[in-house]
């Protein structure tokens, strides 16, 4: 084979010392030949040492999937081969994330014929084989239940097993049920369940596929407000689980007649991996409560199928699916409270949207369980942008904002707490008319501030202030008066159904601690996950987030890479940045490459990781002061960019002495001296600054004071201050003019400071890392886990 298909001859076999490679037949074969045969030596694996490492390859590809499908010993040959296929098929970072496959047809295209490329599924699912009509009777089944065991060599098509006829099939016409294994996994008492076992316990009581119809002497019949569901109606090529049949502790009544075909999709979310606790430190007591160690968040994926949720007594269900059920109800409640449909006769025409369910656990701060939740969705990917709809903007709070109300609640001592709106999303007034299919089982019962959108100010005539900060359906509430704190609650809580968190801990996945010091802001938990997720938790860390010695760029012999791995790689960075300002520059560096990156751009994001890992509970840090004034520190790296000599603004600023608003970005333009390049950069740490004094008196700290605007540039203080350059700045028109007013008006006064000051600096450019370490300090990043 080898000779006739890859034009090569075999000259020396190298083995291990078994006796199968020391038979007479094979010693003869390969004298006969010319084929030289090396052995290790009696246990000295090492010696043949591609071989052996290859069949630990195997094995362990081999007992995951064993032990995830249950299935038994006897195909272990079957479960070898399918390893082999997917290993072959999978990419491989040694081959710059390519498969050997791709590289074995890209080298000898002529055996793509002899190969089948048949999309993948779960192995050891559950399958239906279809019986041919000449090998069935009227009344005989049209498909055997088999258990899926990989793809055929030598035909195009699956390769299935019935127990049941003790028979191999090898077909296309197979129906999957990949979320179901054909052997269930058997549950051992006393152990803990799992977040995707709690789920699963939700199918328990739901008839079989292949069930007999439910004995009416086992059933009598009970009565809920709102009937939901029934059983399960699988199609052919969908993944859609056949539920388990097991017996209930008590009798369970029949389901309503009308009821009887209706199905419901949903997604259930498995559990990936086991939680891992991170010891707390020794110095967060006075930040954060003893008991908050932050364990790494067990990461789901989405789950399909299809459930039954009987009409019956939730009184005889296992306490896990008692909950599931009111999940679902309290669900339909909050949709027809809030009257977010109305039932209607579908007009021709109108393309309606199906829809689903979504289950999913909330967690804690602290990685513990909240609450179960169960949500109803439109399919609404199904719509056409253009089509469907036109607008596709909601407005969020800004986190600049956030920032600087932290750095007013830590000097003005007021408290911080905060609120959930349960199911903000139905309170929205749709504009446009959207038709969604009923839900399978539903039956119908009878009985803003200019300067940021989301936030809210309300002053009261004794000069007390409430300030509200709404992200969809989470809710920033502070206050230096608690007695009108509490009416606010009081008043939305008769608007809305509202959870009162009490103080700000965790929002939008970052960790907020208080003390008499100070606030700080991190996201120690998430650069954990995200070091797990990519392998890097047992990285060696580094002290900067990029080489001060190299600058990206594109270059034509460069090895490219995965671009959806890079993308989003980079854009869980670019979410961290909103706590991490020391690691903005090298961030926006990485993210310049998001649509042809390279093996240079991916060791980039990775040192990056590395840095994290080296501090991964570094946050922003809120401390009072006596400092009232806005100061903005700007500056440029020009003609930085080795691809189009571009420069790099950036610039920091702060409120009251503490960092809330940063940015590092390349400029749109070339700019023709350094000068120009900080004056760009300028201009725009101006405009930050008018829109931080703009929010700063929403929130009733109106100033007189200027905008302190820190420059390392003489010359671009000298065009803001001197006209006479107009001749070397007609280019700049628009921003000399704009720079020129806010000056003359004594909106901002610019300051001269010296390079080594300018903090602003490790916005622009990779610095080595004494310089790194010294800017870093200063824009007041603390790290509460630090045992130091």
């Amino acid at each position: 084979m080898v000779q006739n298909q890859f034009n090569s001859k075999i000259q020396v076999l190298k083995s291990d010392n078994a006796k199968e490679y020391f038979t007479s037949s094979l010693s003869t074969y390969l004298q006969n030949h010319g084929i030289i045969h090396i052995s290790s030596c009696v246990d000295t694996p090492q010696q043949n040492g591609v071989a052996e490492r290859k069949n630990r390859h195997l094995l362990e590809v081999a007992r995951c999937l064993m032990f995830s499908s249950n299935v038994p010993n006897y195909f272990w040959g079957e479960v070898i081969l399918i390893a082999t296929y997917l290993i072959n098929r999978m990419p491989s970072r040694v081959l710059t994330f390519q498969s050997p496959r791709q590289l074995f047809l890209k080298q000898f295209p002529h055996t793509r014929a002899t190969s089948s490329d048949l999309p993948l599924k779960v192995f050891g699912c559950t399958a239906f084989v279809h019986v041919y009509p000449q090998n069935r009777s009227k009344f005989a089944p049209r498909a055997n239940k088999c258990i899926f065991l990989g793809y055929s060599p030598t035909q195009k098509g699956y390769k299935c097993y019935s127990p049941t006829n003790k028979r191999f099939y090898t077909t296309m016409d197979v129906s999957f049920f990949e979320h179901v294994f054909f052997y269930p996994k058997s549950h051992v008492q006393g152990d803990s369940m799992n977040e995707h076992q709690v789920w699963e316990s939700l199918l328990e009581g739901v008839p079989s596929f292949h069930s007999e119809s439910p004995n009416p002497s086992q059933f009598a019949p009970t009565e809920l407000s709102t009937p939901m569901l029934s059983s399960v109606q699988p199609t052919q090529h969908t993944n859609v689980p056949s539920p388990v049949t097991i017996q209930s502790p008590m009798p369970i009544q029949p389901i309503a007649p009308q009821l009887a075909n209706e199905n419901l999709q949903v997604y259930i979310r498995r559990r990936k991996r086991q939680e891992l606790e991170h010891g707390s430190q020794s110095t967060c007591g006075q930040y954060i409560d003893s008991n908050s160690s932050l364990p790494e968040e067990n990461i789901g994926e989405d789950r399909a199928g299809e459930v039954l949720i009987p009409n019956i007594d939730d009184s005889t269900l296992p306490i896990a699916l008692r909950k599931g059920v009111r999940r679902l109800q309290d669900e339909i409640d909050a949709l027809e409270k809030n009257g977010t449909w109305t039932i209607t006769d579908f007009p021709i025409g109108k393309r309606p949207v199906g829809c689903k369910w979504i289950f999913t656990i909330k967690y804690k701060a602290d990685g513990s369980v909240e609450r179960f939740k169960a949500r109803l969705v439109a399919k609404g990917f199904t719509q056409s942008y253009g089509i469907d709809y036109q607008e596709t903007f909601a407005p969020v709070a800004k986190l600049n904002t956030i920032r600087i109300l932290l750095s007013l609640v830590v000097n003005q001592d007021w408290c911080l707490q905060q609120l959930d709106i349960k199911n903000a999303i139905l309170n929205g007034d749709l504009e446009e008319e959207v038709y969604m299919e009923i839900l399978p089982g539903f039956e119908e019962s009878m009985a803003k501030n200019q300067a940021n959108h989301t936030l809210f100010v309300k002053k009261s005539h004794a000069g007390k202030m409430t300030i509200l900060i709404v992200y969809v359906d989470d809710i920033i509430l502070s206050r230096n008066d608690m007695e009108e704190l509490q009416n606010l609650k009081k008043y939305l809580s008769e608007e809305f159904e509202v959870k009162d968190l009490g103080n700000l801990k965790y929002f939008l996945g970052m960790e907020v601690a208080r003390s008499r010091k100070g606030i700080v802001v991190s996201q120690r938990k998430y650069i954990l996950d995200l070091l797990k997720k990519t392998g890097m938790l047992g990285c060696k860390p580094i002290d900067t987030p990029m080489d001060s010695q190299k600058k990206l760029g594109i270059e034509k012999e460069s090895t490219p890479v995965d671009r959806g791995r890079y993308q989003w790689l980079v854009g869980r960075l670019i979410y961290l940045s909103h706590t991490r300002p020391d690691i903005g520059f090298a961030v926006s560096a990485v993210s310049q490459f998001m649509h042809s990156p390279t093996e240079e751009h991916m060791e980039a994001v990775y040192r990056i990781l590395r840095y994290l890992k080296m501090t991964p509970g570094k946050g922003l840090f809120f401390r009072k002061t006596e400092n009232r004034d806005t100061e903005v520190y700007s500056d440029a790296d020009w003609a930085g960019n080795i691809i189009d000599r571009r420069s790099t603004s950036g610039y920091y600023s702060f409120v009251w002495g503490n960092l809330v608003t940063w940015r590092s970005k390349k400029q749109s333009v070339v700019a023709r001296s350094s000068a120009e390049a900080e004056y760009r950069a300028l201009a725009q740490g101006i405009c930050e600054g008018i829109w931080i004094k703009r929010v700063l008196s929403e929130l009733g700290q109106t100033s007189s004071s200027p905008i302190l605007m820190m420059c390392d540039n003489q010359a671009a203080i000298s065009i803001a201050k001197n006209p006479v350059h107009h001749d070397r700045t007609k280019h700049v028109e628009i921003d000399r003019h704009f720079i020129t007013e806010k000056v003359t008006s004594e909106t901002v006064k610019l300051n001269y400071v010296p390079t080594k000051h300018q903090t602003a600096d490790i916005l622009t450019k990779a610095l080595p890392r004494p310089n790194f370490e010294d800017l870093t300090y200063k824009l007041g990043l603390y790290d509460i886990y630090s045992p130091a």
